[in-house]
């Protein structure tokens, strides 16, 4: 990156602009658009990994937005987080989001995390890295308020609980970057920003 150039997330995520806004970061934010489904889709009959999996949607985000702003340093990102095997996806609504909650009541799960920067129309530099967290036991009537504390926020977050805010109070045990639990490695960004001249030395 080159001072004055532009920074983009490829994301509509609120979670990841605030992570960067919390940074102090300059940048703007244009969603790619991909057809996540589809992609997601596409790699599960590939029986590709988890971590491939999400390295390859944040490369698509990534490539996809980078193609229409070719001078842009732009960065895509994506989440895939699993448990016993079986992948979890943003859930569509808050019956989903109750559910979610019951199947990871208890357990351990892990969040694969990657972030790609992008430009010209290619990848540039990526990042993925892995979290675990152990969810407590989690009964109906703790699932069931702590969506009406929260309400409708958490159908942005994959797993259905936001970390940095009461989901908190349903975990027993993290192990793993804070960052990528949010879902975007901030200091390795912050490194690679810092070589290529666009935040403090």
């Amino acid at each position: 990156m080159t001072a004055g150039q532009r920074f983009i997330l490829a994301s509509a995520s609120p979670a990841r602009r605030q992570v960067l806004e919390k940074a102090r970061l300059t940048f703007e934010v244009k969603p790619s658009g991909v057809d996540e489904d589809e992609l997601k889709a596409s790699f599960k009959a590939e029986n590709m990994r988890a971590r491939d999996m999400a390295d390859a949607l944040a490369e698509a985000k990534a490539i996809k937005v980078s193609a229409r702003m070719p001078d842009a340093l732009v960065l895509g990102g994506d989440q895939i987080l699993v448990c016993n095997d079986v992948l979890f996806d943003k859930p569509p609504d808050m019956e989903h989001a109750a559910a979610h909650l019951m199947a990871l009541s208890d357990k351990w799960h892990t969040l694969e995390t990657a972030i790609v920067l992008a430009e010209e129309g290619r990848s540039i530099w990526r990042h993925v890295t892995r979290a675990k967290l152990k969810m407590r036991p989690l009964s109906q009537e703790t699932i069931s308020a702590y969506l009406a504390a929260v309400g409708p926020a958490v159908l942005s977050s994959v797993g259905a609980y936001q970390l940095e805010g009461l989901g908190a109070q349903l975990f027993e045990r993290i192990d793993g970057d804070f960052f990528t639990i949010l879902g975007l490695p901030l200091l390795p960004l912050l490194q690679q920003l810092r070589v290529r001249g666009m935040v403090m030395p």
